[in-house]
């Protein structure tokens, strides 16, 4: 089920309803009704891939219990593995087995050998790296004693399949978001309207800035062998845009949606496009996903101590790991390596945690100095999307090889010009918001803190009349993240 969708506009009430008004705010009746509203929304999709986030569910929870009661240092590890492995499993047969297949027979055919093993025609359930990871954490912290394990199937269904942000995130570590299932919850009308104002700013970052992107960046992307640089280079514009839009949108509409029913979740994105390094990137994009590899991969594996080549060694694993996380493709890959070698100068020379105040703080204009940063930052940034959006590489390369030749500086000579001027001035709207609104969890909360009811509401009403003036009229689209 889509967030987009009509189906979604009708879902979500009624299951308000039967929340706060149906269940007598009994905690268990309220809890019991999010896990079964949750396996609808995920069934919506496709009814047959909820066995695996029973699986999931099942193997954790009993992971859990086993851990709460056994002492022995190895029997302890070998139930984390039995976590690991099971898990870990499932998401790799879904998401990697035919490019470990396709690639294991390019080798033997480049030693002049041909094996014949076939791919599958396999179907990746939706949201799959999101949920497994989120299982994982589980096991990790009580395996570290972090999180006493619970004994309410119920309880942990719940945050495992928490419709919210099931399919997409933000990655939820158990020992943020499960105790909450444990206390009693009181609707609170601040935070409710706050939720809903957000999850408008999300639909608006999907709708209209996203879609808007994703039609125009997908004619030059397929297209690619037809176009000069300069036009190769807006569409790899428009991506970049469209991938934020797309994916913190729907973090805001998750986060919103969580708030109505009394849940607090973790923020997943903190106004990247104004960072001045990459460092400081990584640490506002996709936030529940970065933090994720730093507690349970980067620091486990030494962080930053150790020798210079262990620092390397981390920080190229880090980033080439969660390139693969994205995708079963050697363009995540090369994305992940290419973040690394931006990352590379900042901790060599230890200035990766330079910039950990916010931009322009307190000012509506930037420091020269503060704006070339993040217009360089921005750069590398579009041009390592390049390889993200690409199917294959040598996509990538014709791409990239155009952009730097001398047709980048020629005239695009575009077919809907109108059309594509009507987008750039979206954006730019969407850009003057954001970095308005940058000093808070997302670009429109400052709304809420406007003073007259009356100017609230037409800045809502603005916003309604833009999504449906300018938004993609066409069907619901995917959220771009659902493939991973």
């Amino acid at each position: 089920m889509l967030f987009n969708s009509l189906d979604f506009a009708l879902f979500l009430p009624i299951v308000f309803v039967l929340y706060w008004f149906g269940s007598n705010h009994n905690l268990k009746l309220q809890n019991l009704l999010i896990v079964v509203s949750s396996y609808i929304f995920y069934g919506w999709w496709d009814w047959r891939f909820l066995f695996l986030i029973l699986i999931s569910s099942l193997v954790d929870f009993s992971v859990g219990i086993a851990l709460l009661n056994q002492h022995n240092p190895f029997k302890r590890k070998l139930l984390l593995w039995t976590s690991i492995i099971i898990n870990l499993g499932i998401l790799g047969f879904f998401k990697y087995y035919n490019f470990f297949i396709e690639n294991f027979k390019q080798a033997f055919s480049f030693f002049g050998r041909e094996i014949n093993v076939n791919s599958l025609d396999i179907i990746l359930p939706v949201g799959i790296s999101f949920y497994t990871f989120q299982t994982l954490s589980y096991g990790f912290d009580v395996y570290k004693k972090k999180l006493i394990p619970t004994k309410s199937f119920i309880d942990f269904s719940a945050f495992v399949s928490f419709f919210p942000q099931l399919v997409a995130g933000p990655i939820e570590r158990a020992t943020h978001l499960l105790p909450q299932f444990y206390k009693k919850r009181e609707f609170n009308y601040a935070l409710a309207s706050d939720g809903l104002r957000q999850m408008l700013w999300g639909l608006f970052k999907k709708i209209v800035i996203a879609d808007n992107c994703a039609e125009l960046a997908n004619m030059f992307f397929d297209n690619y062998t037809q176009y000069p640089g300069s036009a190769l280079l807006l569409g790899a514009m428009f991506f970049t845009f469209q991938i934020y839009g797309d994916f913190s949108g729907y973090s805001d509409i998750a986060i919103g949606c969580a708030r109505l029913f009394g849940f607090d979740l973790m923020q997943n994105f903190s106004f990247p496009y104004f960072s001045r390094d990459i460092a400081e990137f990584w640490r506002r994009w996709h936030i529940s996903l970065s933090t994720w590899f730093r507690d349970y991969l980067y620091i486990p594996l030494g962080g930053s101590k150790g020798s210079l080549w262990m620092k390397i060694r981390n920080t190229f694993i880090i980033f080439i790991v969660s390139g693969f996380w994205h995708g079963a493709n050697w363009t995540f890959i090369t994305w992940g390596a290419l973040n690394a070698i931006y990352f590379l100068p900042l901790l060599l020379t230890q200035s990766n945690r330079n910039n950990l105040d916010i931009i322009a703080q307190g000012k509506l204009i930037p420091s020269f100095k503060d704006f070339i940063a993040m217009l360089f930052t921005f750069t590398l940034t579009v041009f390592a999307w390049i390889f993200f959006r690409s199917q294959s590489m040598h996509q990538a390369f014709g791409i990239i090889s155009e952009i730097l030749s001398p047709t980048v500086f020629t005239n695009p000579k575009l077919v809907d010009q109108k059309h594509i001027s009507l987008v750039i001035g979206l954006i730019l709207f969407f850009l003057c918001i954001e970095w308005y609104g940058k000093e808070g969890k997302y670009g429109f909360s400052f709304v809420g803190h406007v003073k007259h009811k009356w100017k609230r509401w037409t800045s809502y009403c603005i916003l309604l009349l833009i999504i449906y003036l300018y938004g993609y009229h066409g069907e619901a689209i995917e959220f771009v993240y659902f493939q991973f």
